[in-house]
């Protein structure tokens, strides 16, 4: 069993890369059958999904745009490299110096929410008590301290912990702003990884490259930047619950070459859609069930499949739509939902639209695909480039989920029509000159070294005795399932079971796909990951390094009734 601690010391067109619309579509089906999802037609006209919640008029609404939220200029008591008398009992930041260059505090709250305009107003628990949480722009090289401070009542009853841990996902960090499952704290209650409750907890984002420990200008590598990542909950035994009543967040990292600037006079700049909240939109989508009063439900006692929502939101919402400008827009899609799978389509009319592929899991390919769907895992994230340009004023499109699920057990397989979940409407030219591009070179990867790794591991993902288990075992968050030494490279198999999908997610680092039973990845899956979705009896080998930080860190599944019910290890890198 999970290891628990009571109260007190508890503890058409082509692509850049010269690809046709038919290739396109190609890379499409190869890219589903690659990731355990190639579906036949009958299996496509017997896909079934939840049943249909309460009706929501579609359309009623905005989207709710992501904007960067407004660094502080101090915060009260001043941080210190060690915990302030005050803060919960964490371990002492690993990398202290200068002074951050930005300064966050974000409030752990209830706050009120409205979903649609057709259901009553709900009770959620969010970063400054909205849903979702803030965006938090930063760049390489300029860290961030972000103060989060828990204002949720310790006897606060309902689903859901008021205890916290918070996880930047998937943030090359220190074990001690990681967010580990066991470091939960509450102003009563904390977990066994730290010393003592607080009100407070203090995490430290260097936003160094990878590998900057061992570069001699330490620097660390430019080719291992990550762009979108987005923060959560990851409470022991309560991840699934407080996420999905709304601990979730994003954060946007930029540097020289992902510049953030479309008119950048640097050579090196991309000069991708820019204007985080302008042109450069997140799109966090996450499912919510609701009964038939309309009020959102979670019941904790179910089968520790999966929980299913009966809407999709985006953003928060039930079917928004999004006045875009005719000209290129960057989207970076989260999938933050605790076990539904997606695959998105952009359809006009009865097309499907292509569209620039440009990252996955939040890291830039090296070059951009084109591509007519978006498949996500709980804790994926693609980057995609549209290009409203091509359509006349007053055109509609919609975002179309295709992919049904009716438990968590895993896609269920495509329908033919699917959910539409937001409208794109075409309502104006460019206000000014777009001088966006999607150039034909990304961001290069570094080359795959095999003859570096020092270790393979081999990890099952399957059932005990009705539990979620790694090599059949449950976790415990006091013992490491493994003890990593600091700059070792290792190659990690990764083993499903049964009839279940499981979104397999490795903290501290990310990862290189080797092969997929024994095949080369598809192409969108050659980049760096931090998530791996393992179809039934799939097995997938990686590639992953544990550079520059030591401490406890844990991989598990990112459905996240799996991880909550012992499908989760942790391991030490000393």
């Amino acid at each position: 069993m999970n290891k628990s601690h009571t109260p007190g010391p508890d503890q058409a067109s082509r692509s850049a890369t010269g690809m046709s619309r038919r290739d396109s579509l190609k890379l499409g089906a190869a890219s589903a059958v690659a990731a355990g999802l190639g579906l036949a037609p009958s299996q496509q006209a017997q896909a079934e999904d939840v049943p249909p919640g309460p009706p929501t008029a579609p359309w009623t609404m905005p989207l709710t745009v992501m904007r960067p939220k407004k660094p502080v200029a101090e915060l009260n008591p001043p941080p210190t490299r060690e915990a302030g008398p005050k803060e919960a009992g964490r371990a002492p930041h690993q990398i202290w110096g200068e002074p951050p260059h930005a300064l966050y505090r974000i409030v752990v709250k209830e706050g009120q929410h409205s979903f649609h305009p057709n259901l009553p107003t709900q009770t959620i628990r969010g970063y400054d008590g909205t849903f979702p949480g803030p965006c938090i722009v930063s760049r390489y090289d300029e860290a961030a301290l972000v103060r989060f401070v828990n204002q949720i009542d310790p006897y606060a009853v309902g689903f859901g912990s008021p205890e916290i841990s918070v996880h930047l996902h998937n943030l090359h960090c220190a074990s001690e702003s990681d967010g580990f499952a066991g470091d939960y704290w509450g102003t009563l209650r904390h977990g066994p990884g730290l010393t003592r409750a607080g009100n407070y907890k203090d995490h430290l984002f260097m936003n160094y490259y990878a590998g900057f420990s061992t570069d001699p200008n330490g620097v660390g590598d430019p080719r291992e930047a990550l762009g979108t990542l987005w923060f959560h909950d990851h409470r022991m035994d309560y991840t699934e619950q407080n996420v999905y009543r709304g601990m979730i967040g994003s954060y946007i990292l930029f540097d020289e070459i992902d510049s953030g600037n479309e008119n950048d006079p640097n050579p090196q700049a991309l000069r991708l859609p820019s204007g985080v909240g302008t042109y450069d939109q997140v799109l966090m989508i996450s499912d919510v069930q609701f009964d038939a009063s309309g009020n959102m439900v979670f019941n904790p006692m179910s089968e520790n499949k999966g929980h299913l929502g009966n809407k999709i939101t985006v953003n928060g919402k039930i079917q928004p739509y999004f006045r875009v400008q005719r000209r290129k827009y960057r989207f970076r899609f989260v999938d933050a939902s605790v076990a539904r799978f997606y695959e998105f389509y952009l359809m006009n009319g009865t097309n499907s639209e292509d569209f620039q592929y440009i990252a996955n899991d939040g890291n830039l390919l090296e070059a951009p695909l084109t591509m007519n769907r978006v498949r996500l895992a709980p804790g994926e994230r693609s980057d995609i480039v549209i290009d409203f340009s091509k359509y006349p004023l007053g055109t509609k499109l919609y975002l179309v989920n295709r992919l049904a699920m009716k438990d968590g057990r895993g896609p269920e397989g495509l329908v033919s029509r699917g959910t539409e979940v937001l409208r794109f409407d075409v309502a104006a030219n460019p206000t000014t000159p777009d001088n966006s591009r999607v150039p034909e070179r990304l961001r290069e990867q570094p080359p795959i070294d095999l003859s570096q790794v020092t270790k393979r591991r081999f990890w099952e993902f399957d059932k005990k005795n009705s539990m979620w288990a790694v090599n059949s075992e449950l976790f415990d968050v006091e013992k490491p399932a493994a003890v990593i030494p600091k700059g070792s490279t290792e190659i990690w198999t990764l083993q499903g079971h049964g009839s279940w999908f499981h979104p397999i997610h490795i903290h501290m680092e990310e990862f290189r796909i080797l092969s997929r039973n024994g095949k080369a990845p598809p192409p969108h899956e050659r980049g760096r990951k931090d998530v791996v979705a393992l179809a039934p009896d799939e097995r997938v080998e990686v590639l992953i390094k544990f550079r520059d930080f030591t401490g406890k860190y844990v991989m598990h599944c990112h459905n996240l009734s799996h991880e909550d019910h012992a499908m989760m290890i942790r391991f030490d890198v000393v």
